[in-house]
């Protein structure tokens, strides 16, 4: 039993608390996404405008404006649907509407963490 416990309590971490994946992407916190960044392959997606994006914005982060979001713009940023992207903006805001329209464009590995105004770690201009 006591085995188990660990096993039980890690199934659960990954699957009940690891955000909203009912709207085809999941929440993260923002050391999780950091961690990503660190460790794997990953698309970095600023869903601000172009005027926000170059007063500072994460590095490696691509440039996608949540307006402008449509099969064709972000066919150029994420060539493949199954690309792991991790989405932020200002405050959380337009990044959860950014990331529901790329689930329902059909990419499947969306992972939304929130604005770049609680960001802890570096960024550049």
């Amino acid at each position: 039993m006591k085995q188990i416990l660990p096993i039980l309590l890690s199934f659960l971490l990954l699957t009940g608390c690891s955000g909203n994946s009912t709207d085809g992407y999941q929440q993260i916190t923002q050391e999780e996404a950091k961690e990503m960044m660190d460790t794997q392959e990953v698309i970095i997606l600023d869903v601000r405008e172009q005027d926000e994006y170059d007063s500072g914005h994460i590095p490696g982060a691509v440039l996608l404006p949540v307006g402008s979001i449509d099969e064709d713009t972000a066919t150029e940023v994420i060539p493949e649907k199954d690309s792991t992207v991790l989405v932020y903006c200002r405050s959380g805001n337009r990044s959860k509407t950014a990331s529901s329209a790329l689930a329902e464009l059909g990419y499947t590995n969306i992972y939304e963490f929130g604005g770049i105004s609680t960001w802890p770690y570096e960024t550049e201009s």
